[in-house]
């Protein structure tokens, strides 16, 4: 539900066929519907082969890849990361969810809520009391140029920071994790050092619009020429 109220992941992130990895047993398949432009799902697990590698899928063949809580069980998460771009088409979007290691496994490692967690996450810090933390924010940073970070968010809306340590995803609104959402930049847009605008022009009908934005700031702009902001107190 949370992922329903920003509309870019209806919009843009969940777009296209795509897989969701180590999905079991509560799969994104199971929403689809809630994402109608997923044209196609697959979920990848323990059967289909190592998360680590992706062996069997092609280069660039996903619209998306999609990952919830499971990168914190791989051996090394950086080499898992490198291939689900691998996998992911250039515009494609990677959206992951992990543990966050203060949230969740909070200060006692190895992870006693979850003994298969060989790794810890936190957006970023300085120092870390666990041994093995990952920041998140340094392991994005070597994927490359083709790694376009659009969303890095503390999934801490419905955490309760006052309570002593104790499970919250037991309840049935806890969430301890971080998301991230990158977007495979295109050959062209790497070449070009970012994402610039198109050179096609819109429709004569959305140029009417566009244009007329333009040219009522303009208007706004010359009337405001001699005038200092916010200093009109005249009456209604």
């Amino acid at each position: 539900m949370r992922r329903l109220a920003d509309s870019n992941y209806v919009r843009r992130y969940l777009v296209g066929e795509g897989v969701d990895i180590g999905g079991k047993p509560d799969p994104l398949a199971l929403y689809a519907e809630l994402f109608p432009q997923i044209t196609a799902i697959k979920t990848w697990d323990l059967e289909d082969g190592d998360a680590q590698f992706m062996h069997g899928v092609a280069d660039d063949s996903l619209d998306f890849v999609f990952s919830s809580h499971c990168l914190e069980h791989i051996n090394d998460p950086h080499e898992a990361l490198v291939n689900w771009m691998r996998i992911l088409k250039p515009g494609g979007h990677l959206i992951v969810a992990v543990p966050d290691e203060d949230m969740y496994e909070q200060g006692v490692w190895p992870s006693s809520h979850n003994l298969g967690h060989r790794h810890s996450f936190t957006m970023f810090k300085a120092n870390s009391w666990c041994p093995a933390s990952i920041n998140l924010f340094d392991m994005i940073r070597t994927l490359g140029p083709a790694a376009d970070l659009r969303k890095l968010e503390a999934l801490d809306q419905s955490f309760r920071f006052d309570l002593p340590r104790f499970d919250q995803t037991l309840s049935p609104i806890g969430e301890c994790g971080i998301e991230f959402v990158i977007r495979k930049r295109t050959a062209a847009e790497i070449a070009m050092g970012g994402r610039l605008p198109k050179q096609d022009q819109p429709s004569p009908q959305l140029r009417v619009y566009l244009n007329q934005y333009r040219n009522d700031q303009r208007v706004l702009k010359r009337f405001a020429a001699d005038r200092a902001p916010f200093t009109d107190e005249t009456e209604l």
